[in-house]
């Protein structure tokens, strides 16, 4: 079966046990639809870029999920129509990492960025 990772952007006053409820709910329609949810990380609350639907901050969770693309496109359209639910992404992958997301690791724990060899040098502005 295809492999997708999912990140979800839940309303900022739910509670975290809610937020978490959320996570278990859509994974339960992940598995009345043939799929399985193979991982998932509950992020936390944080600040968001720009205000969502009067919304500044969200909980944000994400999922990795093994399932065919019938169970997706009907938890996407649940999600959708669920009202805690304030934006979803997903993107198909061909293997799922292993380990935790780059969001969840330490700084120490990511490594260097390296230099960007597209760069070239780089002047101080005054």
């Amino acid at each position: 079966m295809p492999l997708y990772e999912h990140v979800m952007i839940a309303r900022q006053d739910l509670s975290n046990t809610q937020a978490e409820g959320l996570i278990e709910h859509f994974g339960t329609v992940l598995a009345d639809n043939g799929g399985k949810l193979v991982e998932h990380e509950y992020w936390g609350v944080k600040t968001m870029a720009y205000k969502i639907n009067k919304n500044r901050k969200g909980h944000y969770a994400f999922l990795r999920t093994d399932a065919p693309s019938a169970a997706i496109q009907e938890m996407e359209r649940l999600m959708a129509l669920h009202d805690d639910v304030m934006r979803v992404l997903t993107i198909k992958v061909d293997a799922h990492e292993d380990g935790p997301s780059v969001q969840m690791q330490k700084r120490e724990e990511r490594g260097d960025r390296g230099d960007r060899p597209d760069r070239g040098e780089r002047r101080e502005r005054r």
